[in-house]
């Protein structure tokens, strides 16, 4: 009985010494770790510039213009390009046959027909816009012009308004002047019209000679009478200054009105003792 006691002692001495050795195991837990929070910017979509073809750079401009006559049209220069090259020939023709410079020729069937587009033109194949008149008697019709539903001659044939026009020009008295001036003289004659009454339109001349000098209509006067005339503007600038270049007909008296100087002014900027000028002169005016 006492073994037993003794033996039961000892096992628990045992026991308890074992339980003291064995290492306290702890558990820790890991940190819990945060994230950052990342702010998204939004995404810019990137645009592509357009980029042109060369083919609509390449594009000419084709100016617009307004051609007001017996014709209120729009038209560009294409389109007188067009009529111009279509008409050159018979213009030039009427020249030889009738006198009237092929440059005029054009320029008025630029300005009256709306270089081929205006009603008139395009009705009754009347280029120059002429009226009926005393004495004729081929086919006609209305329309508003300085009056409402004036009588206009018709044509079968454009050709025929060409031809009819040099006639017209030829077989009235108050146009005899004009064929006293060279022929070559594009500005005398289209201001020779206008104080014939062909236009009402004060602005008639300047019309004319801008249509001739912009498309160089000159050039088929040139080919009719065997020349070589190249236009000169009027006014040139040299070394910040202006001069007019003197053309046939200019005085100093005229060139004073259009340059808003008086006769002294003139003769004094140009060191000049008389008041005689040269073609081609070179006058100061600013």
């Amino acid at each position: 009985m006492m073994f037993k006691k003794i033996l039961f002692l000892v096992i628990t001495i045992l026991l308890v010494s074992c339980s003291s050795k064995r290492p306290t195991v702890r558990t820790v837990s890991k940190p819990t770790t945060t994230k950052p929070t990342i702010k998204r910017q939004p995404v810019k979509e990137v645009v592509k510039p357009t980029i042109e073809s060369n083919a609509s750079k390449s594009k000419e401009v084709n100016t617009s213009e307004e051609l007001v006559a017996t014709s209120k049209v729009s038209t560009t220069s294409d389109d007188v390009k067009v009529y111009i090259d279509r008409f050159k020939e018979v213009a030039k023709h009427n020249m030889k046959e009738h006198g009237v410079p092929a440059s005029i020729t054009l320029a008025q069937g630029v300005l009256e027909s709306g270089a081929g587009k205006g009603r008139l033109c395009t009705i009754a194949n009347n280029h120059f816009g002429i009226k009926c008149h005393t004495g004729w008697t081929g086919e006609s019709v209305s329309h508003d012009d300085d009056a409402a539903q004036e009588c206009f001659r018709k044509y079968q044939d454009p050709s025929e308004s060409y031809r009819d026009h040099s006639l017209f020009l030829t077989s009235r008295s108050r146009y005899n002047g004009l064929f006293k001036l060279d022929k070559g003289d594009y500005k005398s004659w289209a201001r020779g019209l206008k104080a014939a009454g062909y236009a009402t339109d004060p602005k008639y001349p300047d019309k004319l000679i801008g249509i001739i000098e912009r498309y160089q209509l000159y050039e088929y006067d040139n080919e009719v009478l065997n020349r070589d005339y190249h236009f000169q503007p009027e006014i040139i600038k040299e070394n910040n200054e202006f001069y007019h270049v003197v053309q046939k007909g200019d005085t100093l008296y005229s060139l004073s009105r259009k340059y808003d100087l008086t006769v002294e002014d003139l003769k004094k900027m140009n060191n000049m003792t008389d008041s005689s000028l040269s073609l081609d002169q070179k006058l100061k005016i600013k």
